[in-house]
């Protein structure tokens, strides 16, 4: 169980390095953790409960996890896992699944729907619940396949923020996941022996965009292992004078600033020597 512990570890690291560096729990806070019945949220909820033991920060969770009608759901393994772990819950039953399949235009993906849908859902929930604080699974590989996602897609260069305020204003999510790998809780979902539940909306659509563009980071990640870490790093170190957003950059002003700065004669230096 060697391997096991020093994945926990290492997910509890980088799980409480990004509760800190964002300010995502706080004393007093309400979580209210969404439990999928995936790896990714399965491992969110066992970290934070152990955050949750050993943090002097004095803060709830709450796991909720909806029922979506899907064919073949099953959730009796993950309503006893959950009693075992002695995780306060709650299993709510909405058939969003024929709304999905209905309304959705052949040969489109089924997510933007099924999660519009899910997400109101949540918020609602939260809201009426008194949570203060939504947590959702996602990690280090969905930001950067969000970000390429964008770029490549929809001409934007965003992705998903480690916490977020609602466009109402009520609901605080956060993503306390956000510096954990993939392959790691995948690993530690394995050994965990999670009761997970699979997806037979997104599961059964094999050419998602969102699969593509994994595979190619995958494939890039093969050549330069550092290539995913570099790509987090992009989201925290933006540099707007480097890119053309004129919301963003004063571009059209910068000629009152134009020669009010130390001169640069090193770079000339630099050229003479190189040229004799």
């Amino acid at each position: 169980m060697a391997k096991l512990a020093e994945l926990e570890k290492k997910l509890l690291h980088y799980t409480g390095k990004a509760i800190a560096d964002f300010n995502m729990i706080r004393h007093g806070d309400r979580v209210m953790v969404c439990l999928s019945g995936g790896k990714d949220s399965f491992t969110m909820l066992r970290i934070l409960r152990l955050l949750q033991l050993r943090a002097k920060v004095n803060f709830e969770i709450f796991a909720f996890t909806l029922d979506q009608a899907q064919p073949g759901w099953d959730d009796s393994r993950l309503k006893a896992w959950l009693v075992q772990n002695q995780i306060p819950h709650e299993v709510l039953t909405r058939d969003t699944y024929t709304i999905v399949k209905d309304k959705t235009p052949e040969g489109q993906t089924y997510c933007a729907m099924c999660s519009r849908l899910r997400r109101g859902i949540i918020y609602r929930y939260a809201e009426e619940h008194g949570f203060n604080k939504i947590a959702l699974g996602h990690h280090r590989d969905d930001l950067i396949t969000s970000l390429l996602m964008s770029i490549f897609y929809n001409g934007e260069i965003k992705s998903m923020p480690p916490k977020l305020l609602s466009d109402n204003k009520k609901n605080m999510i956060i993503r306390p996941l956000v510096y954990c790998q993939e392959a790691d809780i995948a690993a530690f979902a394995a050994l965990m022996g999670f009761p997970i539940i699979p997806c037979s909306l997104c599961g059964s659509q094999e050419n998602l965009m969102r699969k593509r563009v994994k595979a190619l980071i995958h494939q890039l990640a093969e050549e330069n292992p550092k290539i995913p870490s570099n790509m987090l790093h992009a989201l925290s170190s933006v540099k707007p004078s480097q890119l053309m957003d004129k919301d963003h950059w004063h571009f059209k002003e910068l000629e009152k600033e134009q020669g009010s700065g130390e001169s640069e004669s090193f770079c000339w230096d630099e050229v003479q020597a190189a040229f004799g």
